[in-house]
């Protein structure tokens, strides 16, 4: 199918057929305030220097937050965590409540389960469609050794 005849429904389920895992990114705003959304759009980059990159929707309430953090993390979610991916992923609410969450390097929040994570320094920001792209520069990193969340399909791998 020619990219002017898509069905957007049809490409997004397609787009399923890759599986991926699930990250929340999180940073902090100008004021200090937390913010994290769920991501299936993460990728490595570069192992030198070790660049990751990630996306967020234009539409998203914090995209000018992220877009112009100086600082995130990418935590990688735990297969047991689909509650912390939702709670990520919905709109208006506060998404740290009940979180005790660890401090990463300039003060940005680490949840306090994950599978990995990758604490960044903002790089570049990329226009990608309706979509930012936003490479960051891995300072610090953690594997705890335990099985990632997969989505796959619209669905969730067990």
């Amino acid at each position: 199918m020619l990219s002017n005849e898509f069905d957007l429904a049809e490409y997004r389920r397609v787009l399923g057929c890759f599986a991926t895992g699930v990250a929340v990114v999180t940073t902090i705003d100008k004021n200090g305030s937390k913010a994290g959304i769920t991501v299936n759009s993460f990728n490595s980059v570069s192992l030198v220097p070790p660049l990751v990159l990630w996306s967020v929707g234009e539409d998203s309430l914090s995209f000018e937050t992220f877009v112009e953090a100086e600082y995130f993390a990418v935590n990688v979610l735990a297969i047991h965590q689909r509650d912390v991916c939702r709670r990520f992923a919905a709109t208006g609410t506060n998404k740290f409540d009940g979180l005790e969450c660890g401090v990463g390097l300039a003060g940005v929040p680490i949840l306090p389960e994950y599978s990995a994570v990758f604490e960044c320094r903002t790089e570049h920001c990329y226009d990608g469609g309706d979509h930012r792209i936003v490479v960051g520069r891995v300072l610090k990193f953690e594997d705890r050794k335990t099985d990632p969340l997969i989505f796959y399909r619209g669905h969730f791998l067990k």
